[in-house]
């Protein structure tokens, strides 16, 4: 799939997004911008963290190495309320973490082993 392909590229985990039916993917190098369309939402638990993702139809951000901002459509649950996810990126040098941010300012970071793909 492009969209995996894309990730690793960016040197992020290749299963950020675990995604079926997905009927368009873009990306406009020059701009640095990326789109994902699917057949409807999709939801999503990682396992390692236990945490619930919500991938909206269309999906936006704008990307660069080990980074992702100005995103669109994903959600995560954070106690009884959805908060979209604005920003991520994998730290430094070591790469071992990534951190999200909300829309609200709020970020939490995580091993980037709990986004790999799974089996």
């Amino acid at each position: 799939k492009k969209s995996i392909e894309l990730l690793a590229e960016l040197r992020l985990p290749k299963g950020l997004f675990p995604l079926e039916d997905v009927e368009e993917f873009g990306y406009n190098r020059e701009a640095g911008f990326v789109w994902l369309i699917q057949k409807k939402k999709k939801d999503h638990t990682f396992k390692k963290i236990k945490r619930q993702v919500s991938y909206a139809p269309e999906v936006t951000a704008f990307v660069e190495e080990g980074k992702m901002k100005k995103m669109t459509g994903v959600k995560t649950k954070e106690l009884l309320l959805w908060l979209s996810i604005v920003e991520m990126y994998v730290d430094g040098v070591s790469s071992e973490k990534i951190t999200f941010k909300t829309g609200t300012g709020l970020s939490d970071s995580f091993p980037v082993a709990a986004f790999e793909l799974e089996q």
